[in-house]
């Protein structure tokens, strides 16, 4: 774990989710599962980033229990196969990193907290996702679903009470340990986009899957964990498509190339886009131009106070001035605009890289989010995204990678 998260921060977060859920009710959450990639072989493991947020723990399958001043950790048992494979669960490093002193075995904790369910009638956990997301093709981790299932399974009449919104909250403003790392993440982004900037001018690459490889290398010389997801390479008409995947096309150098990558640093994320074309036509630089005034206008418009519903409204009909302009529509209404700016301009940023927060609940400083608007134009093969990450302060907004120039 990184010098810059102490116990004492997961502590502090613990207690300020206990301020704000005013309930008596006890609080219970599980660490992540490991999903199967093949037959005995797990995907990486990636941590619940509200159960992280709360412990630090990187550990899969792992309780948390809050129950007024009192919380304990209940910790799997591991067969002697699974310890000889992964090795056994350090239980002093789990306390040292988390700051919670009380820690139990898997048949000791569960009897502790079975006692305590079947004289309560209500009991605070974060809800799960459903089992299978329909919008975007994707199973989700069943961790937080097989918990509330054990927990039903000991009192059925239970009432299970959602801290998504609470937790969503707490993590949408960013501490001065949370800023620092994103910045570290940030910074190491665009040092490693810098670096294949040069090259790529000097038409030093042939397909996209070096340049993920450049990047990759960077981030981790850098201290990195890696990407914060899957990073985005996307050559010629590719860039046309929000969310191209593969990275194994040819670098056509009289075509765009698009960028949209991220490191990480101990979970916190960057999130960053740019589109780069070395002989520019004149139809490219006028889409380019476009998306570039838009993304300054937004950040002009971030500041404390800002709701951003509201503030996505704003974006879209600056959006529509500028479609009109190049000839792309002729009225300016939700649907003409989105044909050709089909995503959100801007999302929250931190352990997720589409980070939890509340988009009716008005910014504050301390909220860091993306600036990302784009042009995407199928029919003639350009696609345009710009994405800087940018901190709410007390007088407006600072660009965290304003030094990658556009």
């Amino acid at each position: 774990m990184s010098s810059e998260f102490t116990a004492e921060f997961f502590r502090a977060n613990r207690e300020k989710l206990r301020t704000l859920f005013t309930g008596t009710a006890p609080i219970v959450l599980t660490a992540n599962g490991l999903m199967q990639r093949s037959t005995d072989t797990a995907y990486p493991f990636k941590q619940d980033s509200s159960f992280w947020y709360l412990t630090g723990i990187d550990e899969p399958n792992i309780v948390l229990v809050m129950d007024r001043a009192r919380e304990y950790l209940i910790v799997p048992e591991l067969s002697p196969t699974r310890v000889a494979f992964d090795g056994a669960i350090d239980v002093n490093k789990l306390i040292a990193t988390s700051g919670i002193s009380d820690v139990t075995n898997e048949k000791e904790g569960w009897k502790r907290l079975e006692t305590r369910l079947k004289k309560v009638t209500n009991l605070a956990v974060v809800s799960p996702a459903p089992a299978y997301i329909e919008t975007i093709g994707m199973y989700t981790n069943p961790a937080r679903a097989r918990l509330s299932k054990d927990i039903k399974s000991i009192n059925p009449d239970l009432t299970l009470l959602d801290l998504r919104q609470h937790i969503g909250r707490m993590r949408m403003v960013k501490g001065p340990e949370e800023l620092a790392t994103l910045k570290k993440s940030i910074d190491t982004t665009v040092k490693a986009l810098q670096k294949v900037h040069r090259k790529f001018v000097k038409k030093q690459y042939s397909n996209e899957y070096e340049i993920e490889l450049d990047l990759t290398r960077e981030f981790w010389r850098k201290g990195a964990s890696g990407h914060s997801f899957e990073p985005i390479v996307a050559a010629g008409k590719k860039a046309a498509t929000i969310h191209p995947t593969g990275n194994n096309g040819e670098v056509v150098y009289d075509e765009p190339l698009l960028l949209d990558v991220g490191a990480e640093h101990n979970h916190y994320a960057a999130d960053i886009s740019r589109t780069w074309m070395i002989q520019p036509t004149k139809r490219f630089g006028a889409v380019y131009n476009s998306v570039k005034e838009v993304a300054d206008y937004a950040m002009s418009i971030l500041k404390p106070g800002v709701i951003i519903r509201d503030y996505e409204k704003q974006v879209e009909s600056h959006m529509g001035e500028k479609l009109r302009e190049l000839g792309l529509i002729k009225t300016i209404d939700h649907d003409s605009v989105r044909q050709y700016f089909p995503h959100a301009t801007s999302h929250f940023l931190g352990i997720d890289v589409h980070d939890v927060g509340d988009y009716d609940r008005p910014l504050e400083p301390g909220v860091v989010m993306t600036v990302e608007p784009g042009i995407y134009i199928p029919e003639e093969g350009i696609g345009v995204r710009i994405e800087d990450d940018v901190l709410i302060t007390q007088k407006g907004s600072k660009n965290l990678s304003g030094n990658l120039v556009r």
